[in-house]
């Protein structure tokens, strides 16, 4: 009988263990179904669309291509030999914010209970970004493939032109582009079902 209980607690801490993890969307290419799915998800992108001005293509364009949506996303591990020496950066989660914008973000904006790891904060941390890289740099609130090059390179590095020497990034803030432009036609299909939702 002691073994029937025990082995019962095992599976129902695996049940529990299993709902907790993180979940990320099964069709991480479309925006309706990625909405569908989690629809505070949209909320949150719609909020931030409002308070700074950036369009919720182009912020789910930044997610996916940083993070492919994963909470607990974070630069893999380096190793020397068998080794840990740590990771080469402290990007973490939905927005793979770094520990210093996460910190010049939460002064900035006021929020100072935001969590990297809730996603309506990384949402509303991308738009504080590109809001900040319009404000500074110029940068039009749409155009998702300069927003992503200031993104990853950061307001100096952009302003220096850092990303033309690395053709392997302007790939990516091209794919960026694509992906935003994608994201936004999808999201004129079905924003009225959204909105009902």
């Amino acid at each position: 009988m002691k073994r029937i209980f025990q082995y019962a607690a095992t599976i129902i801490v695996i049940l529990l263990l299993a709902a907790c993890a993180a979940r990320v969307p099964s069709q991480p290419n479309d925006m309706c179904l990625i909405f569908r799915e989690f629809p505070d998800w949209y909320k949150a992108t719609q909020k931030t669309e409002d308070k700074w001005g950036v369009p919720i293509a182009v912020q789910m364009a930044i997610m996916y291509h940083e993070s492919a949506f994963k909470k607990e996303a974070r630069p893999p591990r380096r190793y020397f030999l068998f080794i840990p020496l740590g990771r080469p950066t402290t990007a973490y989660s939905y927005s793979q914010a770094l520990d210093g914008a996460w910190a010049d973000y939460k002064r900035s904006s006021g929020n100072w209970r935001a969590q990297r790891n809730n996603f309506g904060d990384a949402s509303d941390f991308v738009g504080w970004y590109c809001y900040q890289s319009h404000r500074q740099l110029g940068i039009a609130y749409q155009d998702a493939y300069a927003q992503y090059l200031a993104y990853h390179e950061g307001w100096g590095g952009y302003s220096r032109g850092t990303y033309n020497s690395q053709t392997w990034l302007i790939h990516y803030a091209q794919r960026v582009q694509s992906r935003a432009i994608l994201y936004q036609f999808q999201l004129e299909q079905c924003k009225e079902k959204l909105e009902a939702m």
